[in-house]
């Protein structure tokens, strides 16, 4: 073997993008910390950080051997023990890709999928019980869904097959190029589990839960957009045509979502707003990710625009269902993730990198009714699993904080800090006699205000 054997330029590539897939965890904890209030913000960021510290060792011990073993029977799962702690992984195979790339790759991808459901329960969970979830739910529902979907077959020139990989990729071929189905059903259909579980918030649907900082939020929604492309664009493992339709479909996809959002919304509401427009670039994002490998351009753009009013209009079901999916996971990435991956039965087009045509390119009800099939079969095996874990987690640790404590505020329950210090804010300014100073710019205001309305 020689150095020439590793594909400096793939491996570059696969780096590359983990890293912006890494980054997509800190700006979903901006993003989520944003859209809660102002007295819970750091537990929710705290939620998103907690799951990379946790994933990130249990990914390493036994999750790459359970996702990318080999398969132990029927496609379901893969041998927990054959990588057990990555064993016999750092050795120079000779592949154009190391393996290591590849662990780190999907590495990142298991993280935000399990930080995705704590949008569901915000304001209300034990930060000690989340960790706890994090490890077990992975383990359970993340690690042999990414199996099903991720993992291929690999045979060799002979003939001879030498790994066997999971039903949805190898024996379904449902299409699900960068998580769909593993990330985007799985985590949206388990936040719908939780929030079952754990139930309402105190004055849900009466008191106001506005976000505290919107500013956090388009910061979010711009970090998590740009780290996507690592997570769509990577999941072609080589730097060349398909990665490129695969960014292309995804920076159009996302932006035709957005534009579908804000206008759904100024039709409803009469307003577009900054929130629209982040959660516009999320649905976006969500839709095109099983779809961006076998769709044109133009398809991405209406499968986009469609999942941005799809999704816009998806978020209130909660309202009539009485299910307070606190930060809209299920309305955004269950909704957005099932659109997407069957859409593909749909817009899919033989001139993509895919090469599978779709219902409106002559391929018939073929490869739709996989991707139903394989959408369905993850949504209910996460959403009973979840169900189950929920549960036992609520009846033997507890999830929920008390009603007391979250009156409070989780963060000074939790984690006895607060995100904005306002009392050292109001000292320092009395201090100065800035705080007088605006109080009597205040007043003045108010009774100018008085005069004109006199």
């Amino acid at each position: 073997m020689t150095p020439l054997d590793v594909n400096s330029g793939d491996t570059a590539w696969i780096l590359t993008s983990a890293a912006l897939v890494l980054l997509m965890t800190p700006g979903l904890a901006l993003f989520y910390g944003g859209m809660v209030r102002a007295k819970t913000v750091l537990n929710m960021m705290m939620m998103s950080f907690g799951a990379l510290a946790s994933i990130s060792v249990v990914w390493v011990l036994w999750g790459y051997s359970m996702a990318f073993g080999d398969d132990v029977g029927a496609g379901l799962l893969g041998n927990p023990f054959q990588y057990f702690g990555l064993a016999g992984l750092m050795e120079d195979t000779g592949a154009s890709l190391p393996t290591m790339a590849f662990v780190g790759f999907q590495a990142v991808f298991a993280i935000i999928t399990v930080a995705l459901i704590s949008g569901a329960i915000a304001d209300r969970a034990k930060w000690g019980t989340w960790m706890i979830f994090t490890v077990v739910w992975a383990t359970i529902v993340y690690f042999p869904v990414a199996h099903w979907v991720f993992d291929f077959s690999v045979t060799g020139d002979d003939g001879v097959t030498t790994h066997v990989g999971g039903w949805i990729a190898n024996n379904l071929k449902a299409i699900d190029f960068a998580g769909g189905t593993a990330v985007h059903i799985n985590a949206g259909v388990a936040g719908l589990a939780l929030a079952i579980v754990l139930g309402r918030r105190a004055g849900w649907k009466r008191d106001p839960m506005r976000p505290h900082n919107l500013t956090l939020v388009m910061l979010g929604a711009g970090l998590l957009w740009f780290g996507w492309f690592g997570f769509n664009a990577g999941s072609a493992l080589t730097a060349g045509n398909s990665a490129s339709v695969v960014w292309v479909n995804t920076m159009v996809a996302t932006g035709a979502a957005a534009l579908a959002w804000l206008i759904t919304e100024r039709i409803r509401d009469g307003h577009a707003t900054s929130l629209g427009a982040a959660s516009g670039v999320v649905a976006g994002l969500v839709a095109i990710t099983p779809s961006c490998s076998s769709v044109s351009p133009v398809g991405a753009i209406l499968l986009g625009a469609i999942a941005g009013a799809l999704c816009a209009l998806a978020v209130g079901l909660k309202y009539k269902l009485n299910v307070d999916d606190s930060l809209d996971v299920v309305g955004v990435h269950l909704v957005g993730g099932l659109w997407g991956t069957i859409a593909v039965g749909f817009f899919a087009t033989a001139a993509a990198p895919a090469g599978v045509d779709g219902l409106f390119y002559g391929g018939g009800f073929d490869q739709l009714w996989r991707q139903v099939v394989g959408a369905l079969a993850v949504l209910v095996y996460s959403f009973v699993l979840t169900l189950v874990i929920g549960f036992v987690l609520q009846k033997t640790v507890g999830f929920r904080v008390p009603q007391d404590q979250e009156l409070e505020g989780v963060d000074s329950v939790e984690h006895a800090e607060t995100a904005y210090d306002l009392g050292n804010l109001a000292g320092t300014l009395r201090s100065t006699g800035a705080l007088g100073a605006a109080v009597a710019h205040r007043n003045d205001s108010d009774n100018a205000e008085k005069g004109v309305n006199a």
